[in-house]
């Protein structure tokens, strides 16, 4: 990392210092390397000279992961590793820092970092931008934490495929009726965006993949959506949402609304409605909270959601509207005010967090330059949605509705788009590509998320080293009564 961007200085030294030390250029620090992070970033270099400002991402992965794709890497649409952006080819002449975010001392203009490897340290700042996202958001449920799997980060998502389809393999070669019934259940939990894409996208993918299987025909799977709310996809207009849930019926998928999950210990799963079935895979897509070292260990404002309280400038703001110097946020740990629909707040989704990244640039650039700083303000040009290979709703500038292969396409069309870097956008179409000519890659490669398992079945544990003296005892007591002498390198 180049010193002339952080101090030469040691992390020590720097922590024990009474007052950050002065900075020739100043150091802008950009925690998340999300779709805010690395926008903001970008558009800060682009913007700013390295003379002029020395800017620092700093995130747990070494990669942003273009989550709208998730459900695509799921059904092996797109490669999984075209569906995230490597912070050091994407983010160029900037540092990168791979560590956990663990406080945040805004007073005192610095941020506590956790690496992987090593202990914590201390960065200084003199601009912060805090664009930490969202976790899953979860509840204290008998048996989510033993027996559940999220869907926020491609991690998740591959896992999730690998699962069902050796659900299918395993499922392929059992004879017990029962057994192949609760491998053959899918259950997932929240029905918005992520959950009904992944929903669609793993069913559409896992019937395809019942025609490699004699033994299990397509009707033998069944998918459940559990939603707490009246109606799927909020994100649309009602008759959409309902075009949606009379489509994915037709392909036999089973919805329980209103209903909430109430027990799933052992993959039994219990509803709020009094239905009970067993599963063997149950998949949390039920919202996102923000990030909590927002709430817990940061001196940063902050509403009842554990979201930044920021302005339409975003910057950082009390609820009185008293600006924090220095401070700005943006995505989903941040409560953006929409200025177009006064009294409600800008979607946590990336049509927005890409847009704020933009603006919250080149407000840190206006006010660095003497300059004020300009509200943030987006139309939304509408809402896609992927409902499988060649299906899909979309509702776009407030008055196209499309359905099926067109609404698929702009799904497709507009996500392709915003996706950061060109060589990420020309992977991802040649993967369409390839998956329309030679059909999908159903391969269950779960071996992958412990690939040392089989090596240590295998490895030969060490043996006690009073047996080792004992059977020496024992070989040299039988080559006397033998009459011979002990090999050269037993003796050794």
């Amino acid at each position: 990392m180049p010193q002339n961007d952080l101090t030469s200085v040691s992390h020590a030294q720097e922590a024990a210092a009474p007052t950050p030390r002065p900075r020739k250029v100043p150091r802008i620090v950009v925690l998340g390397g999300g779709s805010v992070g690395l926008y903001v970033a970008r558009r800060l270099r682009k913007k700013l000279k390295k003379r002029e400002a020395a800017i620092v991402v700093v995130d747990p992965r070494p990669y942003m992961t273009y989550a709208p794709f998730l459900p695509e890497a799921a059904a092996g649409s797109i490669d999984a590793r075209d569906v995230v952006a490597p912070h050091r080819r994407a983010l160029k002449r900037i540092d990168v820092l791979q560590g956990k975010v663990v406080n945040i001392d805004h007073a005192n203009r610095k941020v506590s970092i956790h690496p992987e490897e090593g202990a914590d340290y201390e960065v200084s700042y003199d601009q912060l931008v805090v664009g930490l996202g969202s976790v899953s958001r979860t509840l204290p449920i008998p048996g989510l934490a033993e027996n559940g799997i999220g869907f926020k980060n491609v991690e998740e998502a591959i896992a999730v495929r690998n699962h069902v389809l050796n659900r299918l393999d395993v499922a392929s070669s059992t004879w017990d009726a029962d057994v192949r019934k609760r491998m053959l259940t899918f259950t997932f939990v929240g029905g918005g965006f992520a959950g009904i894409e992944a929903l669609a996208e793993i069913e559409d993918m896992a019937r395809y993949a019942t025609r490699q299987y004699p033994t299990i025909e397509a009707d033998d799977l069944r998918f459940v959506m559990i939603e707490g709310a009246g109606r799927i996809l909020p994100e649309v207009s009602e008759p959409m949402g309902l075009w949606a849930l009379e489509e994915m019926k037709k392909r036999g998928m089973e919805f329980h609304l209103n209903t909430f999950l109430s027990s799933c210990v052992d993959g039994h799963v219990v509803t709020s409605t009094g239905v009970e079935f067993d599963s063997d895979t149950i998949v949390w897509t039920a919202g996102v909270k923000a990030n909590p070292v927002i709430k817990e260990n940061s001196d940063l404002p902050f509403d009842r959601l554990g979201r930044v309280t920021v302005l339409p400038t975003l910057q950082v703001a009390t609820e009185t509207g008293e600006v924090i110097a220095g401070a700005w946020a943006a995505g989903d740990c941040a409560a953006v005010p929409d200025v177009l629909n006064p009294g409600s707040f800008c979607p946590p989704n990336a049509q927005h967090a890409i847009r704020e990244a933009v603006r919250l640039a080149d407000n840190i650039v206006a006010q660095l330059k003497g300059r004020e700083p300009v509200e943030y303000k987006h139309k939304s040009v509408g809402v896609v949605a992927s409902l499988g290979l060649y299906k899909g709703v979309a509702e776009l500038f407030g008055f196209v509705k499309l359905r099926g292969p067109l609404a698929w396409l702009a799904h497709r069309g507009y996500h392709v788009m915003a996706m950061p870097t060109g060589n990420r956008k020309v992977r991802i179409m040649i993967g369409w590509i390839g998956q329309f000519l030679m059909g999908r890659e159903l391969v269950s490669l779960g071996s992958l998320h412990d690939p040392r398992s089989e090596f240590r079945a295998a490895a030969v544990p060490p043996k006690p080293a009073g047996e080792k003296v004992e059977q020496k005892a024992e070989s040299s007591a039988a080559t006397a009564e033998a009459g011979g002498t002990e090999p050269a390198v037993a003796k050794r």
